[in-house]
């Protein structure tokens, strides 16, 4: 810290040297240069959490991918952390130059993983589903594997159909020359990232280029000939001929992230006849360049070299009915059974909420027993257009308010349910279709997502009532169940004695509880973040985990028996059967292929935590052992290098810095970074209160102009700590050496403070960021200093200390100096501890002199958090 701040005073004294006065502009562009390090920072903090995250994700869930994701995602994880370790090491004017070394090592470590996968070739433009299984994902993407895997594997009935490769992709932008065109156009976006109408107009000139090229001869070919032999039934899973068949034209693209491959991102074409299949899928291949998709690899920093399109073309079925069915109850956790969803004609009416669907619930057992159905009013329906596309036509009247299906056909696709759920051994999400000759046709099949059920933006799992709920409303980390004993952890102490089979229970998330997660049943915290450390080691450990769990320490008593549901973030007192058996260990269904055995192996090097301690020792550059290490280290220590700032423009006498003008007892200059003051102008000298729009700098001065402090008087003399000062003053030297000045600073910016304050003998030091992303939100203060002797300071910081504590910060007292953190919490909670903070500073000012017994310490902390800022009392009461 001290290496920092002699490195930046002298760049300060080079400018000086000249003889010219440090300019308000110079000042400016360091702190605009090293926020701007600071903000890069943060953002690849979070990408590579997310991207750590789905990785987790996938060596734990049912989510088919290829190897094209493993490299995109490794990708992406290595260039984040690049960027990070540049971020901190021009912030900290190259003092950690040791990190790149780090990153590069691992990076060629996870080259050689990903080099030991040698794929095969694939030549063809076209393939038929009876010819594709997931292993051939990367080819033809996870809609298209999908398929082929339920027609291959589980036999059962699917519409007939062929998918586009991403060879044919390659080929028709190779054929064209598009590759050298489209990464001109990219590169305009390189020279601003946020400007969505630049975005706009390189997505429509690439989608541009890309529908007005022809098709190469061999694929359109390929294409036309594979369609025609399902019109004759010849390449299909029936052999009934179709004469008028018309497809459903569905992206399928490799090389994305869950994020944005399951957000309906590229174009689906539905009904297409014959004389459309070559314009739509130019259509849908230029969807992958659409402004959303280019902003988004952008700025997660994925390749387009790792992009590619498939596209699926399943037979349009005209369906009579169809819906989605779920293979467990979505919501209700108690009920092990079949839920099935049904409308008239297409299905996207079943979920899209334009017609209530029939509802049928069956037992898994065969065959499946069904009570009756619950039977909606059905008045309108989604069909096949006579030409293409779909439409919406009435219900007959006498059909609307009957059954969509028999209890027959109900019967066959529980069985059908059940099967996919043994298959995939996890619960399923399936879409259905009954065809106009009867046959009853899987879609498709997806994992179904418990804790991510949703409608209408909230969660639908009904409490069960038969059991007493503790809590709810909690965030979920890790899905999953925990029974167990309640144990509070407040301390390292804490953790040495954790039970086996125990529920830890902690005010914030922590990454140093992953030495008991082998013996956690779960995990509850007060606070945290689900993209944070905590989270990623919990989920990789597979310890049901929720967060954001209001008042859990003094809802959940020591010893006490509860249930966590981590799939819908309650508490229940006791064990609750329906919820325990849902206890299960779940494997991915790719386990047994090459590609999941690369990506753990890739993983190896980039999820795992080691670094858990920044006060351990080996905390430092070159025990990274992992991507997740080098981020660790690097977040933590960015959080130090902004905290210095402050001792920089301390020494530019303000660098033409603002004057605050408010009824403070400070001289306080602000320097605005950028959206931190309002109107203001290049004439402008001082500000009013009423300019900030700071977001934590507000809270701050909120707490400072609080009336209840500005009404105190002037503190009641303690004659033997004044005395104890002059004493201080002539006996020890230092003392005098030590006197901080009376000016105080604070560099400003939308979400950001830092703000040091030097009153004398006093120096205190906050820092923050106050946004709407928790994982970057934290208040960093520091105390230290006064005139009174050694005794009387550090029972002030002593006093201070019990302040923070009481607030939920982690809290470090040595001598007269006090350090204290707070991190991930969400934006109104960083405001009002702020607010207290401001309050804290007016209040503490010359205590020290008032400090003349250790009573002293907790009568000081305990005024202040009952709002009593008058102390005469107190202390004449401690006195006699």
């Amino acid at each position: 810290m001290e290496s920092l701040i002699s490195r930046l005073k002298m760049r300060v004294n080079q400018w000086r040297s000249s003889g010219n006065k440090v300019s308000k502009d110079q000042v400016s562009r360091i702190f605009r240069f090293r926020y701007a390090c600071f903000k890069d920072l943060l953002s690849s903090n979070t990408e590579i959490l997310n991207t750590i995250s789905d990785f987790e994700e996938k060596l734990r869930g049912q989510d088919i991918f290829g190897m094209s994701y493993v490299r995109s995602q490794a990708t992406r994880a290595v260039f984040h952390c690049l960027r990070m370790a540049k971020s901190l090491d021009d912030l900290s004017h190259h003092r950690y130059p040791m990190l790149f070394p780090v990153v590069d090592r691992l990076n060629q470590a996870i080259k050689e993983e990903l080099g030991k996968r040698r794929d095969l070739a694939l030549t063809e433009y076209v393939m038929c589903y009876s010819s594709i299984t997931k292993e051939m994902v990367d080819w033809v993407g996870a809609k298209n594997a999908n398929l082929g895997e339920l027609l291959n594997k589980t036999h059962l009935p699917i519409p007939r159909g062929f998918a586009i490769t991403t060879r044919a992709y390659e080929h028709f932008i190779d054929s064209n020359d598009l590759y050298e065109e489209i990464n001109r156009l990219r590169r305009n976006l390189l020279i601003d990232r946020g400007d969505p109408s630049l975005t706009e107009s390189v997505s429509e000139s690439i989608q541009s280029l890309i529908c007005a090229s022809p098709i190469p001869d061999d694929l359109a070919d390929a294409v036309l000939t594979t369609y025609d032999e399902l019109v004759r039934g010849g390449a299909s899973t029936h052999d009934l001929p179709c004469p008028d068949l018309k497809v459903a034209m569905r992206s399928s693209a490799i090389g994305e992230d869950s994020e944005l491959s399951y957000a309906g991102q590229y174009l689906s074409i539905l009904n297409v006849p014959r004389e459309k299949l070559l314009d739509a899928y130019r259509q849908i291949i230029s969807s992958l360049f659409s402004s959303r998709a280019l902003s988004y690899r952008l700025n997660k920093g994925i390749r387009d070299e790792d992009i590619a399109m498939s596209v699926a073309c399943i037979e349009m079925i005209d369906s009579v009915a169809s819906g989605v069915m779920y293979s467990r109850h979505p919501f209700h956790l108690d009920e092990n059974c079949v839920l099935i969803n049904a409308v008239w004609g297409l299905g996207p009416y079943a979920v899209d909420g334009v017609v209530t669907p029939d509802t049928y619930t069956l037992t898994k057992e065969e065959p499946p027993k069904m009570p009756s159905p619950v039977v909606s009013y059905k008045p309108v329906k989604l069909v096949a257009g006579e030409k293409e596309g779909v439409e919406e036509k009435e219900v007959a009247l006498d059909q609307r308010n009957k059954p969509c299906l028999t209890p027959e056909q109900a019967k066959t696709l529980a069985l059908y349910a059940v099967k996919l759920e043994n298959h995939y051994e996890y619960p399923q999400d399936i879409e259905w279709a009954i065809h106009p000759d009867g046959r009853i046709l899987v879609l498709q099949t997806r994992p179904l997502h418990l804790e991510e059920f949703e409608k209408d933006g909230v969660k639908t799992f009904p409490r069960l009532d038969k059991y007493p709920l503790v809590l709810e409303g909690a965030a979920v980390a890790v899905p999953g169940v925990g029974s167990g004993p309640v144990f509070l952890v407040d301390s390292d102490q804490d953790l040495v004695n954790f039970p086996d089979g125990s529920i830890l229970v902690s005010r914030h998330s922590s990454p140093q509880f992953v030495i008991v997660m082998r013996k956690a049943r779960a995990i509850v915290t007060e606070a945290g973040s689900v993209t944070g450390h905590m989270s990623s080691l919990a989920r990789e450990f597979g310890v049901p985990t929720i967060l954001d769990a209001k008042s859990a320490i003094s809802l959940l008593k020591k010893d006490t028996i509860v249930t966590v549901d981590a799939y819908s973030g309650r508490i229940y007192e006791g064990v609750v059967p329906e919820l325990v058996s849902l206890q299960r260990t779940r494997e991915s269904a790719m386990k047994d292929t090459p590609v999941f055995q690369t990506l753990k192996k890739v993983a190896a090097y980039i999820t795992p935590l080691n670094l858990v301690d920044p006060k351990a020792e080996n905390f430092r550059p070159d025990a990274c052992k992992t991507i997740h290490d080098v981020t660790r280290l690097v977040h933590e220590l960015s959080y130090q290098e902004m905290f210095a700032i402050s001792d920089v423009v301390s020494d530019t006498d303000g660098g033409g810095a603002l004057k605050l003008v408010a009824p403070i007892p400070l001289d306080l200059r602000i320097i605005d970074l950028g959206g931190g003051l309002s109107g203001v102008s290049a004439y402008t000298r001082q500000v009013t209160v009423d300019k900030v729009t700071s977001v934590p700098f507000k809270a701050l001065l909120t707490g400072m102009l609080c009336e209840d402090l500005r009404s105190v008087g002037p503190r009641p003399i303690d004659f033997g700590g004044f005395f104890s000062v002059i004493r201080e003053q002539m006996v020890n030297p230092k003392v005098l050496s030590e006197r901080f000045g009376d000016r105080s600073y604070a560099i400003v910016a939308d979400k950001y403070l830092n703000f040091s304050s030097r009153i004398g003998y006093h120096y205190s030091v906050l820092d923050s960021y106050c946004g709407e992303t928790v994982n970057k939100n934290y208040i960093s203060f520091s105390f230290k200093g006064g005139a009174a002797d050694e005794i009387r300071r550090n029972r002030r910081a002593r006093a201070i200390a019990l302040i923070f504590e009481s607030l939920g910060f982690m809290v470090d007292v040595r001598e007269d100096r006090l350090t204290a953190r707070y991190y991930k919490f969400e934006k109104l909670i960083i405001e009002s501890k702020l607010e207290m903070i401001g309050r804290m500073l007016q209040f503490t000012r010359q205590m020290d002199m008032l400090m003349h017994s250790e009573a002293s310490v907790e009568i000081l902390a305990k005024n202040f958090l009952a709002g009593n800022y008058q102390l005469d009392g107190a202390i004449s009461a401690e006195a006699s």
